[in-house]
C-alpha cells in the first residue's frame, strides 16, 4: 500500500541556524552575535541580532532562529526604541487561553515553532518604525551528550545578508581538563578558515569567528547574500579517575561516569528487519546497513537475523558466532530479502526475544541487544500498540534493551518510542536521505561496544536524583547522574558504582572532601540548571509510560520545574509579548515528527474538514491532501472491472457506511455495527468484534480480524478499517488495483506530480499546469490502524480531480 511520505528532519546536536528577513528586504542587520558558553557539558547559547529599518516608513521585520531539537528555549526579548519586551513562559493550557482570547478579539495570533531534521524554528515578527532599530535576543539551553568519544557543538550561520558586525564566540570550560578539540565545518574551509581562531588551554577552549564582509561571500555555499554554512566544535575531557568526575555548586552535584579501564564484552544481537511491502525501495538501504554491521561483528559475538512481514523468517533458528563463514552466509540471506506483505511487529520482536532467551550456552557477562528496523505500523497479527507493548515488556522482563529504528515518516514513532523506553532502549528516526545507511551505521556504532551491564550508582546524603540505574554502558558514551545535596551540609561526598563486566563484578568508589569538589571558578547556577534540565527530560520520558496518578504526578513535577527554570517544554509555551496593537504569538515545543501548522496547538484539521485524503505525489517527498464535505460520494469506480465503491461521509466522523459492488451479483455493505455480504444467492453477516473469520468463494475473499475487513475482489484488494478512538467510523485503504486500468471517484487519482514554487510569500505549488496556493497542515492518516499524525499540502479537490465535487456525488450507496 502506498503510504504518505512526510519529510521531517531532526538533529540531536546543538545546532543554531539564523534567518532574518523583512517583507521588502530594506533592512540592515548591523550587528549579529552568537555566543555559546559550555560549562560541565551544559551549553547556553545567546543569539543577539540588531536591525535597522532603512525605510522612511514603518515595516514588519521577521526574526527566525533554528535551535536544536533537544534544547529548551529559556528567554526571548525584543528591545524597541529603548523599551524591552520579554517573552513569558507559562503553562501550555494558560498560554492556549491567552491565544484564544487574542483570536476572539480579532487579533492574528500565531504559532511560532516548527521542526527540521535536527531543528526547531522560533519565529516572530515586529513592526519597526521608520529609520528605527530593534534588538532581538534569544537564549536556549542544552545538555551535550557524549557520542563515540566526543561532545559536539554545531553552529550554523545563515543571516541572509552581509553583516558588518558579525561574530560567533564559543567558550568551553571543563574542570577536569580538555583532552582534545577540533573545529570543522564549511565555515572553516578555504578563505573563511582565516576568520576562525581556535585556541585551547588545559581546561578551556575558545573559538572565535569574525569574518569580514569580503570573507562572508567566500565559503562553499556562500553568495552575495552572505554566510550559509556551519562551524562544528568537537571536544572531549580528561578522565582523571575511572570512578568518574564530580562537580558541586550551590547545593547541587553532577557525576559523569565514563570508565576506560575495562575490556569490551561479547554481544548477543538479533537484528529484526521489516520486509513488508512498504519497505520496497528502502530494502537496499537496510541491506547496506546489515552488510556493514555484519562485517563489524567480533568473532566472539553471537548474532541472529529475523525478517518479517505477514510472516516471520529467521536466517537460522538460533544465534550463531560471528565467524567468517557464518557472516558470509548471513550476507547471502540478506541479498535474498524481498519486500512484500504486511507488518507483524509483535510476532517478530517476540521471536527475537525467544531466540535470546533460548541460548543454550549463553556467554557469561555478555550483553544482549535487540535492534528493530521498520518503516511501518503493526497491521498484521496483533495490531493494538498497547497490547504489543505489554507482550514485549513481559517477554523481555527488563533483562536487555530493545532499540527501535523508525525508517522515514510513515512509521508510528510514538509507538516505537514507548516500545523501546519500556525496555531500556531508545528509538531513533532514520531519514530517507542519501545517507540513510550511514545514519543506521552511526547508531549501531553507539551500541556496538558494550563495556558494562547492570550499572547502579548510589550516593549518600542526597535527594532529587536523576536516573541512577542503567542496563548497559557503551564505549564512547557517558553516564550522567545529578542531584541535590540534603541540607548542603556534607563534609565528605561518597558514591559507589557497581556493574557487571565480562565474567566479573566491578565496583568504583568515590569519597572526596567537599572543599575539593567545589569548582575552581564560580559556576553560578549551572549545575542546578543542568540537574533541572536532565530531570525534566527524564520526567517527560517517564510520563509517556505511566498511567493514572503516577502519570499525573510526573507531569505535574515536570511542569513545575519547567515553569521555575523558564524552559519551553512540551508542557509549557512562551507567550511572545509585543508593543500594544501587535499580534501576540505563542512558541511551544514541537513533538517528534511535527510540521509547521496553521493550528496553534497541533490540532488535527479533521476537526474542521470532513475528510482529508492523502495522495502520494510522484517524485516528491511531501504528500498532497484535500477535504470533502459530508455527503454520499463515489469513492472508486471502473466499468471494465465491474467494480465500484461508494461511501456515506459524515461531518468530522469519517464514513458511517461503505458499499462495494463487484460484477453483477456481489455486494458488500459495511456499517459501524455490522458487515453484510451477498454473493447473488446467499447472505453472510459479520460482526466487527468477532474472532478471526475467513470467507471465500471463486471471485471474492473476505478476511475479518482486529477491526479490519481485508477484501479481495478479482484483481482489486482493499481494507476497510473500523476506527473507535473518540468517534466510531469507517475508513477505506486501497492496497492493490490494476495498473493499466483507469479509475474514477475521489480515490481515483493515484500518483500526482507537482513542483514547489520557491520564493512565494504564500506557499505555492505548480499542480497540473496550475499555480495553487496551499498551506501545510497536520492530519491523521486513517488508512492505518494507528492513525498517525502526518503532514501534507492542502489543495483544492477540484484542482486534483480536474472536475467539480458534484460529479462524484451519488444518490444511493
Amino acid at each position: 500500500m502506498d503510504k504518505a511520505a512526510l519529510r521531517l528532519t531532526l538533529f540531536g546536536l546543538l545546532f543554531t541556524c539564523v534567518n532574518l528577513a523583512a517583507t521588502n528586504k530594506k533592512i540592515d542587520i548591523y550587528s549579529f552575535h552568537i555566543n555559546s558558553t559550555i560549562t560541565s557539558r551544559y551549553a547556553t547559547t545567546v543569539i543577539t541580532s540588531r536591525v535597522k529599518n532603512l525605510l522612511k516608513h514603518s515595516q514588519e521585520v521577521k526574526f527566525e532562529v533554528k535551535i536544536p531539537k533537544n534544547a529548551f528555549i529559556s528567554q526571548f526579548r525584543m528591545t524597541i526604541e529603548g523599551k524591552t519586551y520579554d517573552g513569558v513562559v507559562k503553562d501550555k493550557e494558560e498560554a492556549q487561553r491567552e491565544y484564544r482570547g487574542a483570536v476572539s478579539r480579532g487579533e492574528s495570533a500565531g504559532l511560532t515553532s516548527a521542526v527540521g531534521r535536527t531543528l526547531e524554528d522560533f519565529k516572530t515578527s515586529v513592526t519597526v518604525a521608520a529609520l528605527s532599530k530593534v534588538t532581538f535576543e534569544l537564549t536556549y539551553e542544552e545538555l551535550l551528550k557524549r557520542r563515540l568519544g566526543k561532545y559536539e557543538l554545531l553552529i550554523n550561520a545563515q543571516p541572509m545578508q552581509l553583516v558588518a558586525g558579525f561574530k560567533i564566540d564559543v567558550h568551553i570550560h571543563e574542570n577536569q581538563g580538555i583532552s582534545f578539540s577540533e573545529v570543522k565545518g564549511g565555515l572553516n574551509t578555504k578563505d573563511l578558515a582565516n576568520a576562525v581562531t581556535h585556541s585551547k588551554a588545559d581546561k578551556d577552549i575558545w573559538v572565535r569567528f569574525y569574518p569580514t564582509l569580503d570573507q562572508q561571500t567566500k565559503c562553499v555555499d556562500c553568495s552575495k547574500n552572505g554566510l550559509n554554512g556551519n562551524l562544528i566544535i568537537m571536544y572531549d575531557v580528561e578522565r582523571l579517575t575511572q570512578s568518574g568526575d564530580l562537580m558541586v555548586s550551590n547545593g547541587y552535584f553532577v557525576h559523569c561516569f565514563a570508565p576506560t579501564d575495562i575490556q569490551s564484552i561479547p554481544k548477543n544481537m538479533v537484528f529484526i528487519i521489516d520486509q513488508s511491502g512498504s519497505m520496497r525501495g528502502k530494502k537496499n538501504r537496510a541491506g547496506q546497513f546489515l552488510f556493514r554491521i555484519l562485517s563489524d561483528l567480533a568473532e566472539d559475538d553471537l548474532f541472529g537475523l529475523i525478517t518479517f512481514s505477514s510472516r516471520i523468517q529467521t536466517w537460522k533458528p538460533e544465534l550463531l558466532k560471528a565467524t567468517e563463514g557464518n557472516v558470509e552466509e548471513a550476507k547471502t540471506f540478506v541479498k535474498r530479502i524481498t519486500a512484500e506483505g504486511k507488518t507483524d511487529i509483535n510476532a517478530a520482536v517476540l521471536k527475537a526475544v525467544d531466540m535470546i532467551n533460548s541460548l543454550r550456552n549463553p556467554q557469561k557477562g555478555s550483553a544482549s541487544i535487540l535492534i528493530l528496523l521498520t518503516d511501518g505500523y503493526p497491521i498484521s497479527g496483533v495490531t493494538d500498540p498497547v497490547k504489543i507493548q505489554q507482550n514485549v515488556k513481559k517477554a523481555i522482563g527488563g533483562k536487555f534493551p530493545l532499540y527501535s529504528l523508525g525508517f522515514g515518516f510513515d512509521v508510528s514513532f510514538d509507538f516505537l518510542e514507548k516500545l523501546s523506553l519500556e525496555n531500556k532502549g531508545v528509538a531513533r528516526r532514520i531519514y530517507e536521505d542519501s545517507d540513510a545507511d550511514l545514519q543506521l551505521q552511526g547508531f549501531y556504532k553507539e551500541v556496538a561496544t558494550p563495556l558494562l551491564t547492570d550499572v547502579h550508582l548510589s550516593y549518600q546524603g542526597v535527594d532529587k536524583l536523576t536516573q541512577s540505574t542503567f542496563s548497559q554502558y557503551y564505549n564512547g558514551s557517558e553516564i550522567m547522574v545529578a542531584g541535590h545535596i540534603i541540607g548542603n551540609s556534607l563534609d565528605i561526598f561518597t558514591t559507589e558504582v557497581t556493574a557487571s563486566s565480562e565474567r566479573t563484578k566491578v565496583v568504583y568508589h568515590i569519597s572526596v572532601p567537599m572543599e575539593k569538589l567545589n569548582s575552581d571558578r564560580p559556576e553560578e547556577n549551572i549545575i542546578e540548571r543542568l540537574w533541572a534540565f536532565l530531570t525534566v527530560k527524564q520526567l517527560l520520558e517517564k510520563e509517556l509510560l505511566l498511567n493514572g496518578l503516577e502519570k499525573d504526578n510526573a507531569k505535574k513535577e515536570a511542569l513545575e520545574l519547567s515553569l521555575k527554570y523558564r524552559f519551553v517544554t512540551p508542557l509549557t509555551s512562551m507567550v511572545v509579548t509585543k508593543p500594544q496593537g501587535e499580534k501576540m504569538q505563542v512558541a511551544h515545543k514541537p513533538k517528534e515528527g511535527e510540521k509547521p501548522n496553521t493550528s496553534p496547538f497541533g490540532g488535527s484539521l479533521l476537526k474542521l474538514a470532513s475528510i482529508i485524503r492523502i495522495l502520494k505525489s510522484s517524485g516528491n517527498a511531501k504528500p498532497l491532501c484535500y477535504d470533502v464535505p459530508p455527503q454520499k460520494v463515489r469513492l472508486l469506480q471502473n466499468d471494465l472491472s465491474e467494480f465500484s465503491m461508494n461511501g456515506q461521509l459524515e461531518s468530522g466522523k469519517g464514513f458511517s457506511q461503505i458499499a462495494v459492488h463487484y460484477k453483477t451479483n456481489h455486494r458488500l455493505l459495511l456499517s459501524t455495527s455490522e458487515i453484510t455480504y451477498f454473493d447473488g444467492q446467499d447472505t453472510v453477516k459479520f460482526s466487527w468484534d468477532q474472532d478471526y473469520t475467513h470467507h471465500e468463494n471463486e471471485h471474492v475473499s473476505l478476511i475479518l480480524q482486529s477491526n479490519e475487513m481485508d477484501v479481495t475482489m478479482g484483481n482489486m484488494r482493499f481494507v476497510i478499517l473500523l476506527h473507535k478512538k473518540d468517534e466510531v467510523f469507517l475508513w477505506p485503504a486501497i492496497w492493490q488495483q490494476p495498473k493499466d486500468v483507469g479509475f474514477t471517484g475521489i480515490l481515483g487519482e493515484a500518483d500526482i506530480k507537482y513542483e514547489e514554487i520557491p520564493g512565494s510569500q504564500t506557499p505555492t505549488l505548480k499542480l497540473k499546469d496550475k499555480e495553487v496556493k496551499t498551506s501545510w497542515v497536520m492530519v491523521r492518516d486513517y488508512r492505518l490502524p494507528s492513525a498517525p499524525v502526518v503532514g501534507c499540502w492542502l489543495v483544492p479537490f477540484q484542482v486534483v480531480a480536474q472536475r467539480e465535487l458534484s460529479d462524484f456525488t451519488v444518490t444511493q450507496l
